[in-house]
């Protein structure tokens, strides 16, 4: 048995069947939730029990604008510290003009 990106566990598929991979785990969903009056919404019971949270506990959150991304505590700042900028991603992409195994024909 392997671990699955949801915190169940799936079986090794045979040897000779091919299995499909995506970039997101079968168990994603878009679910909707109401937001009380007082801005309080319930984090899903499947995260709860993936991030240890049953009873309860810190995540982190970032407003990015156009929607709020809850993460499990510690989370936020790892992925804000892989991030680059637009113009740090620029100059890494105009770095590359200048390799050969990267050109075109």
């Amino acid at each position: 048995m392997l671990p699955d990106e949801c915190g169940g566990r799936r079986r090794r598929p045979p040897l000779g069947i091919e299995v499909s991979l995506t970039k997101y785990p079968a168990c994603m969903s878009i679910q909707e939730y109401l937001v009380s009056a007082s801005g309080q919404m319930s984090l899903p019971a499947g995260a709860r029990h993936r991030w240890d949270l049953d009873r309860g506990g810190p995540v982190d959150v970032i407003d990015l604008g156009f929607g709020v991304l809850t993460l499990p505590r510690g989370m936020g700042r790892k992925l804000l510290d892989d991030l680059v900028t637009r113009d740090q991603h620029a100059e890494f992409v105009r770095s590359l003009d200048d390799d050969p195994d990267l050109a075109t024909t």
